[in-house]
């Protein structure tokens, strides 16, 4: 549930109005299908026992077409041929009003739900007796579990120019929606509408942006209006007019889409949808989540700050974050261990709470880590390459840190101060969104982080996504977010691939084989296939699929390994050969993470047939073989196409800060810039330096070339 809207657990009561552009199509028609959508989800919360008020448009614009329709069919030839004429407005509210209401009692009937029709003018507000017994009969209704359905009789309106006149006690269905909720005493008000929410601009427009919660103080001078309605009278003006009224006189509002099938639903269990009004709305700027947009600029122009720092002053950042670390090792380890906890009483998988836990000793790890990392080679300005273009124009090729880097992860909070450390050490601005079952520890990693950062670079260099909804928002951003990096499961992976066009960086399985060949030595086998599956099965370079040599399997190795594994407690699954000749269950499938003590074994001809098997099933993660056979080991390391391929090592030593890294920020799958264990050279690019002495190119005359090579 999102922060701001955790007031929608005390919601009973609640005003739903739903607009014109929402209740028919764009010919006029009745939208029966969004009608009807609308009708089983009153009908989900009514049952539920919420108490709902349906307030409605669409009258005029279903009266306005079968009006059409009528005088059509009663037309004269020369009345076809002058097909100009105007419809009466309060003639099309007569006729339109009766059609759906009819509609509405049809679909609720459908649903065993009861609703009333209640036909108002705002004339009817200015008598007291009026308003009390509306109140009372409303009430009673609702204590029977009827929906009330609520419309302005424009039919009868003494309102000069319905679609004009703004005079009144209210002037149109938002207002009439806003004014009930204050009747009513409602305890939320939701306005439908046929986009998302408010915009900072026009929906149609590519630079505007939604905003989730709407404040009077600094909304008001900044939005552009779009068009009004398409078929009703108001749009989005008017929903905005009603929504402050009623928001600032104590009623929250929600604004946001009708097209939705699930949208009221959504809203009441407090998803961030559509946009907030609420009267302490300006209470919380201080703790609201700071937009997508607004958090990569702030986290790119910090970087540049970050940039421009001295080496040193660089390197005593992360030496601060050390420290700060080990300083406050012990309310990480509180909020750690509630996470865990928390992950427990919920029933997720042992391999998730594995990864989720920061074991003793974690927080030593990670600090001795960063500051490996902080006394590595500067990696900043770098010059890869010097040139020599002509007498006195050299040119360097020098490295640069991408920009603002987007990582996503799930799980393991001590990912969230890898990928810190190593932003910072390679310049980069970092946003991070962590799992949800990771919550306090991420939270309080990054406040102890951030707080080691000088305030001349700010805070705003690492920023933490607090809300899973941000992340469609932040995806769209390709022109201040440089390159995104998943760490997680394979659908996480895809579906991030799916919806951005931002760079992608990253691995989804990781499905790592053990190859032991026939010249293997025996115990050298064990010790490596033993650690790469036992060390930490929750890890992506945990062995999970042992592939032995068919010859192996005839001179009783093979069994002695299976009775090795399953001593340790792993549960062992078989290829088609393995299962039949070890008699252990067949796997159901050969691409499959674990993340577990298990694993599965398949039995192979040769070398050739596991690299096979390794590109047909495996993830291109990490993958071992145990030879003493060089032919066949260089076999391996040159045909197996994965970003890490060992001889005779356990896979396990697949990790930034085993291979000297400092941390890693991931390990890549991906065939871009970056593969293995990403450390701070992989979030690193280039850029080029000239320096001249007054040269101009004027068509190459005059100018000799010598692109030479020049010492570094």
């Amino acid at each position: 549930m999102d922060p701001s809207r955790s007031f929608m657990t005390n919601v009973k009561r609640l005003i739903v109005k739903v607009g014109t552009a929402v209740v028919t199509r764009a010919d006029g028609r009745l939208a029966v299908g969004r009608l009807g959508a609308l009708c089983e989800q009153l009908k989900e919360l009514n049952s539920q026992g919420y108490e709902i008020v349906l307030v409605t448009s669409g009258a005029v614009g279903l009266g306005r077409q079968r009006l059409r329709y009528r005088k059509l069919v009663n037309s004269s030839l020369a009345d076809l041929q002058n097909p100009q004429f105007e419809l009466d407005g309060k003639a099309c509210a007569a006729v339109g009003q009766s059609s759906l209401m009819a509609l509405y009692d049809t679909l609720f009937s459908q649903l065993d739900v009861s609703s009333s029709q209640h036909l108002v003018t705002d004339n009817d507000f200015r008598n007291g007796s009026f308003r009390k017994q509306l109140s009372e009969t409303v009430k009673s209704l609702l204590a029977l579990k009827v929906i009330p359905i609520f419309n302005e009789n424009d039919a009868v309106s003494t309102r000069r120019a319905p679609y004009e006149d703004s005079s009144g006690i209210f002037w149109d269905n938002d207002s009439l929606a806003g004014l009930l909720a204050l009747e009513l005493q409602a305890d939320l008000l939701v306005l439908l509408s046929d986009v998302e929410g408010l915009y900072s601009g026009p929906p149609s427009d590519p630079t505007s942006k939604l905003i989730y919660t709407y404040i009077k103080e600094k909304h008001q001078g900044e939005i552009t209006f779009g068009d009004k309605s398409r078929l009703g009278r108001g749009g989005m003006t008017a929903k905005v007019n009603a929504a402050v009224c009623a928001a600032y006189a104590g009623i929250p509002v929600v604004i946001t889409s009708g097209y939705a099938t699930d949208s009221i639903i959504k809203v009441l269990q407090g998803k961030r949808l559509g946009t907030l009004f609420h009267q302490d709305a300006h209470l919380w700027t201080s703790l609201k989540e700071v937009g997508a947009r607004e958090m990569a600029v702030a986290a790119r122009e910090s970087s540049r700050r970050l940039q421009a720092m001295h080496s040193d002053d660089r390197r005593k950042i992360l030496l601060d974050i050390a420290d700060a670390l080990e300083a406050n090792e012990s309310l990480i380890t509180v909020e750690n261990e509630a996470d865990v906890a928390a992950a427990q009483d919920a029933g997720y998988e042992k391999s998730l709470v594995a990864r989720l836990a920061l074991k003793p000793g974690k927080i030593t790890s990670l600090a001795k880590s960063i500051r490996v990392l902080a006394e590595m080679e500067e990696p900043i300005g770098r010059v890869l390459k010097k040139t020599e273009l002509a007498d006195g124009l050299i040119l360097e090729k020098t490295s640069s840190p991408l920009g603002v880097l987007l990582i996503v992860f799930e799980s393991r909070p001590d990912a969230l101060v890898q990928i810190a450390s190593l932003a910072i050490r390679s310049g980069n601005g970092l946003l991070l969104k962590g799992g949800k079952e990771a919550k306090r520890s991420n939270a309080i990693l990054h406040k102890v982080i951030t707080s080691a950062i000088p305030k001349n670079i700010g805070d705003k260099l690492i920023g933490l996504v607090a809300s899973r909804e941000d992340i469609p928002d932040l995806l769209k951003l390709d022109d201040v977010i440089d390159l995104v990096i998943p760490r997680g499961s394979n659908k996480l992976v895809s579906q991030i691939k799916e919806s951005t066009k931002i760079p992608v960086l990253g691995h989804s399985d990781g499905i790592c084989h053990v190859y032991v060949d026939k010249s293997a030595k025996v115990d050298m086998a064990k010790r490596i296939v033993l650690d790469a599956k036992i060390d930490y099965p929750a890890a992506c370079n945990a062995m999970e699929t042992l592939l032995v040599h068919k010859d192996l399997s005839n001179n009783g190795f093979l069994s002695e390994l299976i009775m090795e594994l399953q001593h340790e407690g792993v549960t062992l699954y078989g290829g088609p050969r393995a299962s039949s000749l070890l008699n252990i269950p067949e796997a159901h499938s050969f691409h499959h993470e674990y993340n577990s003590m298990a694993c599965t074994v398949e039995i192979v001809d040769d070398v050739q047939a596991a690299i096979d098997h390794i590109h047909q099933h495996g993830s291109s993660h990490t993958d071992c073989i145990v030879t003493e056979n060089h032919e066949a080991a260089e076999i391996f390391l040159n045909g197996v196409d994965s970003a890490a391929v060992f001889h005779n090592a356990s896979t396990r030593f697949c990790d930034g800060a085993r291979f000297g890294l400092g941390a890693e920020v991931g390990i890549s799958t991906s065939r871009i810039h970056a593969r293995g264990p990403v450390g701070v050279e992989g979030l690193l690019t280039t850029r080029w330096v000239l320096r001249g002495s007054g040269q101009v190119v004027d068509g190459d005359k005059g100018v000799i070339y010598t692109h030479r090579d020049l010492a570094l």
